[in-house]
């Protein structure tokens, strides 16, 4: 627009998204701060010198007797992640950090026409793909969805107000909203429900969780309680920087797909077929 008037909307615009900014800056609670323009993609690439690159390999060529029960209540477990039984839809609240679900949902537009059978009918394990470019990570206005120079993103489940923005930006699905408290408290002594595992924090209603990797395992030098917990060795778990580490090995001896990997957001768990 090169007149006059059109140089007038411009400013006048520009006044008014300024004034809508400045508005919802002074909205947020106290010690909060909207991101700069570039500060997300900071964070989402920030990584140390050496720092290690932590990833999650599926062989889809095996298959576990329990149905990959034991694999996932070891992070139920591990988490606190409660089951909900006395609902009329008991996934209407449900919450998932690993879950199984068919090859197709994981993998849509994967399919052909003379594919393995086995493969096209499988039930694939899946969780949040720590991605090397995750959206979710962007779109959070309070930093609550951040990522560690070693690539695992995690909640801060504190710092999450609940808007969900981060549920609209993971095009895997791998989010859960505690619609309901998790562990309500007993209304007599104000004490939270017993959890499993009282060394991991709890959360409230109203902010979202998923899988981190069991990043408080790996500062201890403990691998994730899912991969633990598999005696198949379905789920193998390791730094990809580390050329030695058994995940390279497997990637460099047997094709892996990862999903959806058209969105270019690099997820970092690698399915073996």
């Amino acid at each position: 627009m090169g007149t006059e008037e059109g140089k007038g909307m411009d400013r006048r615009g520009f006044l008014k998204l300024a004034g809508l900014g400045a508005l919802g800056a002074a909205a947020l609670p106290a010690g909060w701060t909207l991101l700069k323009p570039g500060e997300a993609l900071a964070v989402t690439t920030a990584a140390a010198p050496g720092a290690k690159r932590w990833v999650m390999v599926v062989d889809l060529r095996k298959s576990c007797p329990d149905d990959c029960r034991s694999c996932v209540g070891a992070c139920n477990k591990e988490h606190n992640i409660p089951t909900f039984t006395d609902e009329a839809d008991p996934k209407l609240h449900e919450l998932k950090w690993l879950w199984k679900t068919p090859y197709h949902n994981a993998f849509p537009g994967t399919e052909q026409q003379y594919g393995r059978e086995d493969l096209e009918h499988k039930q694939v394990m899946v969780l949040c793909n720590h991605c090397v470019n995750p959206p979710c990570v962007k779109v959070c206005p309070t930093q609550a969805t951040y990522q560690r120079p070693d690539g695992i993103v995690m909640m801060d489940f504190h710092r999450c107000i609940g808007c969900r923005f981060c549920m609209a930006g993971c095009p895997y699905g791998s989010r859960s909203f505690n619609w309901r408290d998790p562990w309500p408290r007993n209304p007599a002594t104000g004490q939270s429900a017993k959890v499993p595992n009282p060394a991991y924090p709890t959360r409230m209603r109203g902010v979202v969780e998923k899988c981190t990797f069991c990043s408080e395992r790996l500062d201890k030098n403990l691998p994730p309680a899912c991969v633990e917990a598999c005696a198949e060795k379905l789920l193998v778990f390791g730094d990809l920087q580390d050329a030695a580490s058994p995940v390279r090995q497997l990637l460099k001896e047997h094709f892996a797909i990862r999903r959806k990997l058209n969105l270019g957001t690099q997820p970092q768990v690698y399915y073996i077929v």
